[in-house]
C-alpha cells in the first residue's frame, strides 16, 4: 500500500479512536506517527503504533489522561501525563516551552507517568522548527544490559539533539543507546531472520544472533562500557530528575495494563542569545564538513526528508495497512 501523509495520519486517527483514545491523544499521536514515517522511521510508526492500539485495549494508556502542567520555577516546566502519552503532554506545553525559552533563554521540560516516547527525534525537531536548540532523552521498560552485566537494567535510553539551520532543515541527530532499537529485533523475530552479532544476549548472558533468543534476554550498548555509561546518563535525566518510574521499575509496554511510566526530559536553547547569527553559521559549518571533507552529517537524509515530506508516499506492507484499518476496541 501507498499512503499519502494525509492517509497516513487519518488511518493512524481513525485506529487510535476505535481503540478507545479522545479525540486529543488520536490527533496528536497521528501527527507524531505520521513524522516518523515521513523520516524513514517506520520502525517507530504505523508498526509501533500497534503497540499503542493494543495498550489502549489493555489499558496500559488512558486514552482520555489529561497532562497537568505545571511550572515550579519560571524556566521549567513539568508534566504528569497521568497515565497518557508522552507526546499529548509536549503538544499541551509547547507554546509555553517556546514562550519562555524565548524569553529566559532555556527552559527544561520533563514529563512522566507516560507510555513509550515514540520517535524521540520528534520532540528535538520541533523545537527546532521553532528556531530552537533542543537536546533530549528518554527511558522506558528495562530492555538494555549495563555495564558488567547480562541482565537489563535499562530502556535503549535514546538521545536526541536538534538545531536549526539557515535555509534548510534543522540538524536532527537522534540515537539510542542500545546498539539498534528494540523493534527492530522484534520484526527480525517475526519475520525468522537473524541478528547482528553485538547486538544482543541471550537469557543465559550469552552473544546471540537468534532473534528470539534476544526478546528473552536482554540488547546490548553501543560501544561497549561507553554506550552502557551514556544509557546511565540518560536514565539521569529522563527518570531522576522527572520522578518517572526508573526503568528497572517500569511495567512492561508489551503486556499487563500497567502503564511504563517513562520519563521524558527536554532541554530549549534560544541561540540568539549566545550568537545572533548561529542558524546561518551552523548552515555553513555543515557545508564546509560534507563537502570539503565528506563528512557524515547524522541525520541529514532524514532531516531533508522531514523538511521537504509535503507530497511524500509513503509505502507499508498490506498486512499492516489491514491490521491497523481492521482494529476494533473488543
Amino acid at each position: 500500500m501507498t499512503l499519502t501523509l494525509q492517509e497516513v495520519s487519518a488511518l493512524a486517527a481513525a485506529a487510535l479512536l476505535r481503540a478507545g483514545a479522545g479525540e486529543p491523544l488520536a490527533r496528536c499521536l497521528a501527527r507524531a506517527v505520521t513524522s516518523a514515517e515521513a523520516t524513514g522511521k517506520s520502525a517507530l510508526g504505523l508498526a509501533h503504533l500497534i503497540d499503542y492500539l493494543d495498550a489502549l485495549v489493555r489499558g496500559r494508556i488512558d486514552g482520555h489522561a489529561e497532562p497537568l502542567i505545571t511550572s515550579p520555577v519560571p524556566a521549567l516546566v513539568r508534566c504528569d501525563c497521568r497515565g497518557g502519552i508522552a507526546q499529548l503532554g509536549f503538544d499541551s506545553a509547547f507554546e509555553e516551552l517556546v514562550t519562555k525559552t524565548r524569553t529566559f533563554g532555556l527552559t527544561l521540560y520533563t514529563s512522566k507517568n507516560s507510555f513509550t516516547t515514540g520517535e524521540l527525534g520528534w520532540y528535538a525537531a520541533r523545537l527546532a522548527d521553532a528556531g530552537l536548540v533542543a537536546l533530549a532523552a528518554t527511558n522506558g521498560p528495562a530492555l538494555l544490559a549495563g555495564a558488567g552485566s547480562a541482565k537489563p537494567v535499562y530502556c535503549t535510553n535514546p538521545l536526541a539533539f536538534a538545531a536549526p539551520r539557515a535555509d534548510g532543515p534543522p540538524l536532527v541527530i537522534d540515537q539510542a543507546s542500545s546498539a539498534t532499537a528494540f523493534v527492530k529485533i522484534r520484526q527480525a523475530a517475526e519475520r525468522g531472520e537473524p541478528i547482528p552479532e553485538g547486538w544482543a544476549l541471550d537469557e543465559a548472558g550469552q552473544p546471540t544472533t537468534d532473534a528470539n533468543a534476544a526478546l528473552r534476554g536482554a540488547l546490548l550498548a553501543f560501544g561497549g562500557e561507553r554506550g552502557a555509561n551514556i544509557a546511565l546518563m540518560v536514565e539521569v535525566l529522563s527518570a531522576g530528575l522527572s520522578g518517572a518510574n526508573w526503568s528497572l521499575d517500569a511495567p512492561d509496554f508489551q503486556s499487563g495494563d500497567q502503564s511504563p511510566g517513562a520519563g521524558l526530559f527536554v532541554l530549549a536553547i534560544a541561540p540568539q542569545f549566545l550568537a545572533h547569527d548561529f542558524e546561518t553559521r551552523l548552515a555553513r559549518q555543515l557545508e564546509r564538513l560534507a563537502g570539503e571533507f565528506g563528512v557524515h552529517i547524522p541525520g541529514e537524509a532524514r532531516a531533508r526528508a522531514r523538511w521537504h515530506s509535503g507530497n511524500a508516499g509513503i509505502t507499508l506492507p498490506q498486512a499492516l495497512f489491514d491490521s491497523i484499518s481492521s482494529f476494533r476496541r473488543s
